[in-house]
């Protein structure tokens, strides 16, 4: 892979990682403030059991929500690392290129189609 084509998708990544940054923030701090309502006594007692159900989902919606921007963000840091390393693009289990298609729709590919499918099959 050229270097200007390196330094595109260094520019996507860094977008990217700029943006789940945020969302993992927006989303601690979110967290954080509804934990710091419930617990300062702000709902009213008779609403306390009715929202019981309702804050437990949302803080599990967000829990999961902010594991996964958090592994995104991982990969995305360890994408930089492979285009630093010189490494970017090649499959990191069989060595083969991965087809530009492929990062230019999930730039923090680190496996090829095949290996992909490969071990998406053996986790089933």
């Amino acid at each position: 892979m050229n270097k200007r084509k390196m330094a595109s998708f260094r520019k996507v990544l860094l977008e990217q990682k700029e943006i789940l940054e945020k969302q993992y923030k927006d989303l601690e701090e979110g967290s954080l403030l509804a934990s710091q309502s419930e617990f300062s006594g702000e709902m009213p007692f008779e609403d306390e059991y009715a929202a019981s159900g309702t804050t437990t989902f949302e803080r599990e919606r967000d829990l999961s929500l902010s594991e996964n921007v958090k592994d995104i963000l991982k990969r995305v840091n360890e994408a930089l690392e492979r285009i630093d390393s010189g490494n970017f693009g090649i499959c990191e289990l069989c060595g083969d290129k991965i087809i530009e298609e492929r990062l230019h729709a999930l730039p923090y590919a680190n496996l090829c189609i095949l290996c992909k499918q490969k071990e998406e099959k053996a986790l089933r």
